[in-house]
């Protein structure tokens, strides 16, 4: 598996790079964005993951999430991948809609066809990756990781984390879909995914999953309140429903005022990596 530097730049003290790779998982070329701070030779340093929303790649936080300051202050690698896999032969939404297909990849491997060979997104951000960022980025500490996205990123997060506690110290997200059984967005990608079983959707769905036993160490969620997908494909209260039944702790802030949009993640975000760097301590 060779990587392929794509560009480096320099900000806020350290190294924005994007790279590339062949993925044995998705049968595609995949590509990702990682910020390393400045940091002393041999040094190791803690790693937060980012996952990204409906349409987006790992440009969109990458150009507007405004995390590399809060990341260089506290020493954190900030590693956003891809949202689906791309290129010629991958299947996509037949109706080109934004919310299935290309960008889509709702953080599941898919057992259905067209989509079971190359929509593994799953096993791609819980296995692949970050072996091959163990093996690339000397400088990552992967026994202190933190997890956190936006949106269908926010979903992703927090299932990742849900059915592997003990690899992440910190899970926080940027309104996520916490239900995506109950939720037009969630039955149409797990529909179209896994098939009619939606017993096999529960893995892919935070409150279910917390409702099953799964927990977390603790919980962060900033949730915008003139988000306009929060009623219909959101759905904050279920989230919190489910942890207060559960007795899962978590902080769930309402913030007035605020949309759906990265004008609200890039205010937040910094709160956000401060939160998970308190967590990610040697």
């Amino acid at each position: 598996m060779t990587l392929e530097t794509i560009s480096t730049v320099r900000s806020h003290g350290g190294t924005q790079g994007v790279y590339k790779h062949a993925s044995t998982t998705t049968g595609t070329d995949m590509t990702f964005a990682v910020f390393v701070p400045d940091h002393e030779p041999g040094a190791k340093l803690p790693v937060l993951w980012y996952l990204s929303g409906l349409t987006c790649t790992h440009a969109n936080v990458m150009e507007k999430g405004e995390y590399r300051a809060a990341c260089a202050e506290h020493g954190v690698i900030f590693i956003a991948p891809d949202t689906s896999p791309r290129g010629e032969g991958v299947p996509d939404d037949p109706d080109a809609a934004y919310d299935f297909g290309l960008g889509a990849g709702f953080y599941v491997d898919a057992t259905e066809e067209p989509w079971a060979a190359n929509y593994r997104m799953r096993s791609y951000v819980e296995d692949e990756l970050p072996s091959l960022i163990l093996r690339e980025f000397g400088a990552a500490d992967m026994t202190r990781q933190g997890i956190t996205g936006h949106s269908m990123g926010g979903h992703g997060a927090l299932t990742v984390a849900l059915r592997t506690p003990d690899r992440f110290r910190s899970v926080s997200a940027f309104s996520p879909i916490v239900a995506p059984l109950q939720c037009p967005w969630g039955e149409k990608a797990l529909g179209h995914y896994l098939g009619d079983d939606r017993a096999a959707w529960s893995a892919y769905d935070a409150c279910a999953l917390i409702a099953g036993g799964a927990r977390l160490p603790d919980l962060l969620v900033d949730q915008g309140e003139a988000d306009n997908f929060l009623s219909d494909q959101l759905k904050t209260h279920l989230l919190a429903d489910a942890c207060e039944l559960a007795g899962q702790k978590a902080t769930i802030r309402m913030q007035p005022g605020y949309d759906h949009s990265y004008y609200f993640i890039s205010t937040f975000m910094a709160d956000h990596v401060a939160w998970h760097a308190e967590r990610l301590k040697a």
